[in-house]
């Protein structure tokens, strides 16, 4: 993936200014997370169309394999904008597909506290032991979108106010949410959970949450029998105030390490999925719910 965008980046730095200096037409976003930013911060910029890569229900696309859509899609890109950090692994097998003008766009640039473990070995996916999901934070993805609006606008100067405006004003909302998150986190009760995967790392950590428990390390192999009795001798130990599923994956393991430990269930939704033609605040709808599921869940003094 990094020397997928290394290559990128160098060629379009070798362009022709004439070549750079190209109108883009076409922006597709890998994933559906991202492609919710970009559409908000492109809102009503004309004569630009944005398309999402993947199909909105891939969710994170860990081991993903691209189809023939899904390769012409990104082939017809001007721009293509990326979360980065190794979460889209499957770009690799784009290499010289891409047309020769097409401006990439990495939507974790020039984000500083990114959560890097200090042990490569510790990152469940690969990925280089840097967390690549900060879209699940609304603190981050407002960092994601003013991202997305400066590299928008230099690549495509003719709309760079728009871009620009429509970023900062998105992640205004944004933080607004990620304050309220905060605010929660500073009255629960319990502030111990158990999740899924690491999808929640960088909210947990914007709430001052700590997770003692993650129901599958690897997002595509469930837990062994070991792993679950580690994992309920864990949430007892640590006094887990919920254990929170996500609806892209099944339920089972958590519904079965809540009767084993009488620890409640819940679910949190990380936006990584969701229809087509969401509405430009699904997110923040979404983000909503969970809120009040955390409060719920874990209870407030």
């Amino acid at each position: 993936m990094r020397l997928l965008i290394t290559a990128l980046v160098l060629l379009a730095l070798s362009l022709a200014p004439e070549a750079r200096a190209a109108i883009p037409q076409r922006i597709v976003a890998t994933t559906f997370p991202v492609y919710q930013l970009v559409r908000n911060v492109a809102r009503n910029v004309p004569d630009r169309e944005v398309m999402l890569m993947l199909p909105a229900q891939a969710g994170c696309p860990h081991d993903y394999a691209l189809t023939p859509q899904d390769v012409n899609k990104a082939a017809s890109a001007d721009i293509l904008v990326v979360n980065g950090q190794g979460l889209e692994t499957f770009l690799g097998s784009l290499s010289g597909l891409t047309k020769k003008h097409m401006r990439l766009i990495d939507a974790s640039r020039d984000i500083p506290d990114l959560i890097v473990y200090a042990d490569a070995k510790k990152d469940e996916h690969g990925h280089g032991g840097t967390n690549p999901h900060l879209f699940a934070s609304p603190r981050m993805a407002a960092a994601m979108t003013l991202s997305i609006g400066r590299q928008l606008a230099k690549a495509d100067p003719a709309n760079a106010d728009a871009y620009r405006a429509n970023a900062e004003a998105y992640a205004r909302r944004l933080d607004a949410l990620a304050d309220d998150f905060a605010a929660l986190g500073k009255t629960l009760k319990n502030t111990r959970i158990v999740t899924q995967h690491g999808v929640f790392d960088y909210l947990a950590r914007d709430m001052g949450l700590s997770v003692v428990g993650v129901v599958q390390a690897h997002d595509t192999q469930a837990p062994s029998a070991a792993d679950m009795m580690r994992l309920i001798k864990g949430i007892r130990e640590q006094k887990a105030g919920a254990i929170f599923t996500e609806p892209q994956y099944p339920d089972k393991i958590g519904a079965t390490l809540s009767r084993e430990t009488g620890v409640p269930t819940a679910t949190l939704d990380p936006v990584a999925t969701g229809p087509l033609s969401a509405p430009l605040d699904y997110y923040e709808t979404v983000m909503r719910e969970n809120l009040r599921t955390l409060e719920a869940t874990l209870g407030t003094e």
